[in-house]
């Protein structure tokens, strides 16, 4: 037969409860910042091997006065 809760052992849970949430959001920043650290690092790489070029510049709009190619 299960006895019933007492005040002090609900306070006892819920700061148990309180810890472990902590601690989880404390992980959870950590992750945060290492997902922060790989998406920087994978950009480097993508520039370096020329993957990607950073930062990005949108191509120039030719001048109407100049010729375009292809076209004679």
């Amino acid at each position: 037969m299960s006895t019933p809760w007492t005040g002090d052992r609900w306070e006892v849970e819920l700061r148990e409860l309180r810890n472990e949430l902590k601690e989880l959001r404390n992980e959870q920043r950590q992750m945060a910042q290492s997902i922060d650290q790989l998406v920087t690092t994978f950009r480097s790489l993508a520039t370096h091997l020329g993957i990607a070029a950073e930062p990005y510049r949108g191509k120039e709009k030719p001048s109407k006065d100049r010729d375009l190619p292809g076209f004679a």
